[in-house]
């Protein structure tokens, strides 16, 4: 069967556009421009990535930035202090601080250190709590890409059988919530699996929409899915491949070329949730930037 991609590079340009207009509308009140700073620790690759496009595209919608390089041997107190510092400052609207972090750190006291009125990345538990009842806040950033990504394809989930494969608090578990939840997209029927599930496959076939974020290159295969399946691949890595330049392909959690033609719309790698995510992270800037000047 035909199969759409539900095309995260259009999707995102045309959202960059919008924060752009909402900036200069800003610009020409004489308004405060968001302003966004990320805190990196180390030099890990694939976060130096993820920076540099979440700082380029900072620019491209009229953002300040800042990025603060900290050596991955910092002492958690230090990055507290730091953080309380962000926490403090008139000038910053929003930061976000870039996992993965350093083994010596607990991520569990970093987030809850970040004051939620700036916590960005919608992870703070008062900001969850918030997702979780449906009242305003700042959304997780790559589930709410998700989101955004099946509202703007005018996806219908109501009443579907929705499976989400990872729990991890960043994306699987608010994914779960947001789909369950009593608007559009969402009101659907939610299974949450992970490494403990039986019945694995026989529950990934009757889903009709399918979301991957278990973190494993390729797990997906076509015996797993349903025909006419939505699929979500949420993943993204490296792997080794001679007959490209760099050295390296990137491939999701989803076995693309096997499972895309079984679907009705499926995501690519790259190219589709991971710029959904970013555009979320300045949605949620700019909306911190507005509470601040409401």
């Amino acid at each position: 069967m035909s199969y759409q991609l539900l095309d995260g590079k259009k999707l995102s340009e045309e959202i960059l556009a919008e924060i752009a207009e909402e900036v200069n509308q800003i610009k020409l009140k004489g308004g405060k421009i968001p302003h966004l700073a990320a805190i990196l620790l180390g030099n890990d690759g694939a976060s130096e990535t993820y920076v540099a496009s979440k700082v380029r595209n900072c620019e491209k919608v009229g953002f300040y930035s800042t990025l603060i390089r900290l050596e991955a041997t910092i002492a958690q107190a230090e990055l507290l202090s730091k953080i309380e510092e962000l926490n403090q400052s008139d000038d910053i609207d929003g930061f976000i601080v870039q996992l993965p972090l350093p083994k010596h750190i607990d991520e569990n006291a970093v987030t809850l250190a970040i004051s939620p009125a700036k916590d960005v990345d919608g992870f703070h538990p008062e900001n969850i709590g918030r997702m979780t009842l449906g009242l305003p806040t700042f959304l997780p950033a790559t589930p709410n890409g998700v989101m955004e990504m099946l509202k703007r394809y005018n996806i219908e989930t109501e009443g579907k059988n929705c499976v989400v494969l990872g729990r991890s608090n960043i994306v699987g578990t608010p994914m779960a919530i947001l789909m369950s939840r009593a608007s559009k997209p969402g009101n659907a029927t939610v299974t949450i699996c992970h490494s403990k599930t039986k019945d694995l496959k026989f529950i990934t076939q009757n889903a009709d929409i399918l979301i991957v974020a278990i973190g494993r290159p390729e797990f997906i295969t076509a015996d797993m899915v349903k025909l006419g399946a939505v699929i979500v691949d949420v993943g993204i890595h490296r792997i080794a491949d001679e007959t490209k330049k760099s050295g390296f392909k990137l491939v999701g959690d989803v076995k693309f070329d096997e499972v895309a033609p079984l679907s009705s719309y499926t995501t690519p790698v790259p190219g589709g949730v991971g710029l959904m995510t970013i555009c979320s992270l300045l949605q949620n800037t700019l909306l911190a930037t507005m509470n601040r000047n409401a």
